[in-house]
């Protein structure tokens, strides 16, 4: 096996088959591209220059924008003065709750299929505020400075009354309707009783703070008003209900808004709808001009809410074998009360380990600030730093390595629903990883000295939940050179889904890669998808299969009686070498190309749209993964440095090892900027975000990043689409209890408050 840590390694394959070799378990056919290294085909575009983003559309007659921001939290204005403003060079606009269109509020997320808000809250509608960073005014000029300049002009005067803080707020708790659609509370027995009894336990709490977005692209919109409908080129991770939405504030049809957004630089969940696009939107309808409004990244701060900070309580009983009598994870978040995000923190707790009795439930606080949203495994990425933490605690107490533990409570069935698991390799992750990390070179805590550095060793379990949305629907249209152009209305956000479906639709066609192409990124083409929830891929092979089959079909019927098909199904041919074939008999073959001329077609196009997401209701469906990580933590000054780490995942099969290679790496990444430095610094009095910006928002920069080795099962998941489960958010989970254990392990001081600080450790 190769050591470089760009490279990934597949350490387990299904039972009798080896990559390459004889019929894939799910295909029923040898793979062609399934499974091969393919670079993203979007890349070259995006080091040349060429991809187009958001803020680089430009409109004939187009004005910018420039926002100013309240400076509380709560209250009202009570004085605006524009004037200045007005009079300053090169302004169109000065748009004020006080000559804003009258619009409707924005339709907030996980209320509808489509909404794609965050926050149900009027927008510039009267003069209440109700977070400190809300927009009070827009100003449009000629060019971004003199917008800049002259929203700096505007003068208001608040009314405020104090804001609502988490720490007076958490005494007042109130129940979420849902947690991510699933019950806010789930009970197995008498846990608590269970725990009062238990020959070992751990009863702890864990603290994680708000975490804000900070994709490399800043969120940006160009759009206008053409004849009645709204043209938006956007930085958006769903263009359909992102379409939806903005249709549903301006009271217009769905198919009067045409969003456009081809390439997006980062999302993690933030590039869903905010104030800043209804309010171009508004600006752009009032001056009866296009608009660009880029957001600074201290806007990005101000206008787009990420990860809201939790308070969890994890609880483990076990019995003198460590077998988990009892497991408990309750806590509380903040939210606000204009949106329906409740961290879904409590969620691997349900699903990850064999225990007698179990009790997971969640509690909300509404305080004031900028609605939450998703950010990276909302819930696992938190949740599990909690639970995992709380298990390597367990494990010291029972004197067990803390892998065997884990181990010891795998389940069979899914502990909260008694579901079956579609599939569950996660033990053989453990294995795989452990024997590549060297775990059995683990010595008892502070006995890896490295001079003034002590060396620490922790693992942890990792977790998200597979997915696929309903609504998926896909064209493929096959030209008479037998060229395939697939349409879904999907998005890139740079992972590399457009190279992945290349591949998908390319070995379902039998084509070479470079006689498909992939369109997304339009809302006009076919489908609802969302760039979330490590769902889209699957759930666009789902449509793609579907489309590809229904292609087939049409194909047949084009084929007469003088081909060599003639007579054969659907089902009883395959895609092969640019042509259709008998699956019993290949040799009965004929070309794409040869089918079209017969029939005297330029081209045959297939519509079709996925069957609903069935799978998900009878079975538990997950990825899982074990991350070890090894940290040395210098017992002078505190600075804590993470060396290496290694991720072993179950994801199902691997589409794109290079593509999934880098998800799960930044990932890992992301985990460590969780573990070590991220955190929103709010201050309760004003309500304010005190660190809005990259100078004192802390992420992992290049010195931050430790060797990375990833390696995978690559056992296909026999219900999931493709066989695969998504990569894009389990790399993030685990990571922070990986490294919390390994700093404990090192120093035997045990962190339980995120982000692990030198002030903690000292």
């Amino acid at each position: 096996m190769s050591t470089s840590p760009f490279q990934p390694v597949v350490p387990v394959a299904p039972e009798g088959w080896t990559p390459g070799v004889g019929p894939d378990p799910v295909l029923g056919a040898p793979r062609r591209l399934i499974g091969s290294p393919v670079s993203r085909l979007d890349g070259r575009a995006k080091v040349l220059g060429e991809a187009r983003f958001a803020a680089e559309y430009v409109f004939d007659g187009m004005v910018y924008a420039a926002l100013r921001y309240a400076t509380i939290a709560r209250g009202r204005i009570t004085a605006l003065d524009t004037r200045t403003a007005e009079a300053a060079a090169g302004v169109v606009l000065v748009m004020t709750y006080r000559n804003a269109p009258r619009i409707n509020p924005a339709p907030s997320f996980l209320t509808g299929p489509k909404s794609f808000g965050w926050s149900s809250l009027p927008i510039m509608q009267d003069d209440s505020i109700h977070w400190n960073g809300e927009p009070v005014a827009v100003v449009l000029a000629a060019t971004q400075e003199q917008a800049d300049h002259a929203a700096s002009l505007i003068e208001v005067t608040y009314a405020s009354s104090a804001p609502r803080r988490f720490v007076d707020a958490k005494a007042h708790p109130r129940k979420p309707d849902h947690v991510l659609f699933r019950p806010t509370s789930v009970t197995v027995g008498d846990a608590e009783a269970a725990l009062a009894e238990a020959a070992h336990s751990v009863d702890l709490v864990y603290r994680t703070p708000r975490q804000s977005h900070n994709a490399i692209e800043p969120h940006a919109v160009t759009m206008a008003w053409i004849d009645g409908d709204l043209v938006v080129h956007d930085s958006s991770q769903a263009v359909k209900p992102h379409a939806w939405t903005l249709a549903q504030v301006f009271g217009i049809d769905e198919d009067q808004v045409h969003v456009s957004s081809p390439y997006v630089g980062g999302g993690f969940g933030g590039k869903t709808v905010w104030s800043h696009h209804v309010l171009a939107a508004a600006a752009a309808k009032l001056a009866g001009r296009p608009v660009r409004l880029a957001l600074s990244r201290e806007g990005v701060y101000r206008l787009v809410g990420g990860r809201t900070n939790t308070e969890q309580r994890v609880a483990i009983g076990a019995d003198r074998d460590g077998r988990f009598t009892a497991l408990i994870h309750t806590g509380i978040s903040a939210i606000t009360p204009y949106n329906v995000l409740a961290e879904p923190f409590t969620l691997p707790a349900r699903i990850m380990y064999s225990t007698e009795t179990l009790k997971a439930d969640q509690r909300v606080s509404d305080v004031d600030m900028v609605a939450n949203s998703f950010m990276r495994a909302p819930g696992e990425a938190v949740g599990t730093f909690a639970l995992e933490s709380a298990i390597d605690e367990l494990a010291a107490e029972l004197g067990m390595d803390p892998i065997e533990l884990r181990i010891r409570n795998e389940p069979e069935r899914d502990p909260g629903t008694g579901l079956p698991y579609s599939s569950r390799q996660l033990v053989a992750a453990w294995r795989a990883g452990a024997e590549r990390f060297g775990w059995e070179r683990r010595k008892p805590p502070g006995e890896h000295p490295d001079g003034e550095w002590l060396i620490g060793l922790g693992c942890a379990s990792a977790t998200y939940p597979h997915q696929r949305f309903p609504g998926a629907g896909a064209r493929i249209t096959l030209d008479d050179s037998g060229h395939a152009t697939v349409q879904v209305a999907a998005n890139d956000m740079g992972m590399g889904t457009a190279t992945t479906q290349t591949i998908i639709a390319a070995e379902r066609l039998g084509l070479p890669l470079d006689q498909v192409t992939v369109a997304y990124g339009d809302s006009s083409f076919p489908g609802t998808f969302q760039a979330g929830a490590s769902a889209q891929t699957v759930t666009i092979a789902a449509a793609v299969v579907t489309a590809q089959r229904e292609l087939v079909a049409q194909l047949l019927k084009l084929a007469g009686d003088d081909s060599p098909l003639s007579g054969l199904t659907a089902d009883e041919v395959g895609c092969r070498d640019s042509g259709l074939c008998e699956l019993a008999d290949p040799s009965r073959w004929e070309s794409y190309t040869r089918i079209l001329e017969r029939a005297g077609c330029d081209e045959v196009s297939a519509l079709a749209s996925a069957a609903e997401p069935d799978e998900m209701k009878a079975h538990s469906m997950h990825s899982f993964g074990a991350v070890f990580c090894e940290v040395r933590v210098n017992e002078v000054t505190g600075e804590t440095r993470v060396d290496r780490v290694v991720g072993s995942y179950d994801c199902g099969r691997i589409l794109n090892p290079k593509t999934a290679a880098s998800q799960l790496r930044g990932g890992i990444i992301m985990g460590i900027g969780l573990a070590l430095m991220e955190e929103t610094v709010f201050d309760e009095r004003t309500a304010r975000i005190m660190n809005a910006s990259l100078a004192d928002y802390h992420v992992p920069v290049h010195l931050d990043v430790p060797r990375i080795e990833v390696m995978w099962t690559d056992i296909p998941d026999p219900l999931a689409p493709a066989g695969a489960r998504g990569v894009g958010e389990i790399g993030i989970t685990g990571v922070g209890a990986a490294i919390a254990n390994a700093v404990c392990h090192a120093t035997g001081r045990r962190v339980r408050d995120l982000p692990i600080t030198v002030d903690k450790l000292l």
